[in-house]
């Protein structure tokens, strides 16, 4: 397939072959959906920690008499059931909530991301990226330019220093390499911008 490249003014200036297999597959919303799950359970972290009923500052006295209350018996105050009582399955720091993905499958989900991007008109090609100075507002009005201002992931074959200090400060904007370019950031933003040059590593990565 053939996609469209543009310049900075946001006009048409050639045409750029691209892999059918990354860029025109057919949509899989199932294994988009498990790669981002996926994706996000993997960057939790175990910080969250509850006490059990041996962690929990209770006394061990009976709470009531056995017999003749009407009550249900209990014999510590730190029983799951009772206000303020240790937990019977606690969270614990160690938790660990990473699920595996297969790389075949990490590779046909983001393909299959990159296709659907390209079929809505979400995914722009510019030649260059670059930027003369670390100036937000160069790097503001090149987006403007393109008609992505609003929200964009930007993929640029190599993130210079200019590139990444003029573009630090802008709001909804997030300037990575293709390695960095992940499921969730993909489907995130609503316009993803790719340079020339990143497709052919993009093909690189997934083919």
């Amino acid at each position: 397939m053939e996609l469209n490249v543009i310049n900075e003014q946001g006009k048409e200036t050639a045409k750029l072959a691209a892999a059918d297999a990354v860029f025109g597959c057919e949509y899989n919303e199932a294994l988009i959906h498990q790669i981002v799950v996926a994706f996000m359970a993997n960057a939790r972290q175990g910080t969250r920690a509850q006490k059990t009923r041996a962690e929990v500052h209770h006394s061990t006295k009976k709470p009531f008499k056995q017999k003749g209350t009407g009550r249900a018996r209990a014999g510590m105050s730190s029983s799951p059931l009772w206000r303020k009582g240790g937990r019977a399955f606690p969270n614990l720091p160690d938790e660990n909530f990473s699920q595996k993905v297969n790389k075949k499958m990490y590779r046909a989900a983001l393909s299959s991301i990159f296709s659907k991007l390209v079929a809505d008109g979400r995914l722009v090609v510019v030649e260059s990226l670059d930027v003369e100075s670390p100036k937000t507002k160069a790097f503001a009005a090149k987006a403007k330019a393109l008609g992505v201002a609003d929200s964009a992931l930007f993929i640029a074959n190599e993130v210079s220093d200019n590139l990444y200090l003029a573009s630090r400060n802008l709001k909804n904007v997030s300037v990575v390499t293709p390695r960095y370019a992940d499921p969730l950031s993909l489907i995130h933003y609503k316009n993803v911008v790719v340079e020339k040059a990143a497709i052919a590593k993009i093909e690189e990565m997934l083919g």
